[in-house]
C-alpha cells in the first residue's frame, strides 16, 4: 500500500476547492493509498462540527458526506495547529477522524516521497 496527501487550505471562502480536495482523497483511499487530508489556513475550519454541513457544490456529494465517507473509509485528517489557534477555534471539538498536529507530523508523513496535491 502506498501513500498519498492532499492539502487543503480552503473552507467556505473557496467551496469548489475544499470539496474537490475531499473528492480526491476518497479516491485515494478508496485505491487503497493509506491517505491523508492535511488542513492549514482556512482550511482548519472544516474540522469544526458542523462547520462543512451546508456546504454543497453542484454536481458532488455534500462535503459533509465525502468527509464522512473519507474517514469512515481510513482516511486521517491532520490540521495545522498554528493555523486552527489562530483562528480562536476549540480543539477539543473536532470532526471524527481529525487530529491537531505540529507541521513534523505532515514532514513525517510526506518524507520518502509521498505524493501530495493542494487545493
Amino acid at each position: 500500500m502506498g501513500k498519498f496527501c492532499v492539502s487543503l487550505s480552503c473552507a467556505k471562502d473557496n467551496r469548489d476547492k475544499a470539496t474537490v480536495a475531499f473528492v480526491v482523497a476518497n479516491a485515494a483511499v478508496g485505491s487503497e493509498q493509506e491517505t491523508l487530508v492535511f488542513l492549514s489556513i482556512e482550511g482548519v475550519r472544516l474540522a469544526s462540527p458542523g462547520y462543512a454541513d451546508d456546504i454543497h457544490e453542484e454536481g458532488f456529494a455534500p462535503l459533509k458526506e465525502l468527509m464522512t465517507k473519507f474517514v469512515a473509509a481510513g482516511g486521517k485528517i491532520f490540521v495545522c495547529s498554528p493555523c486552527f489557534k489562530k483562528r480562536g477555534l476549540d480543539e477539543t471539538k473536532l470532526v471524527p477522524g481529525a487530529t491537531i498536529v505540529g507541521g513534523a507530523k505532515l514532514v513525517e508523513f510526506l518524507v520518502g516521497g509521498t505524493p501530495c496535491v493542494s487545493y
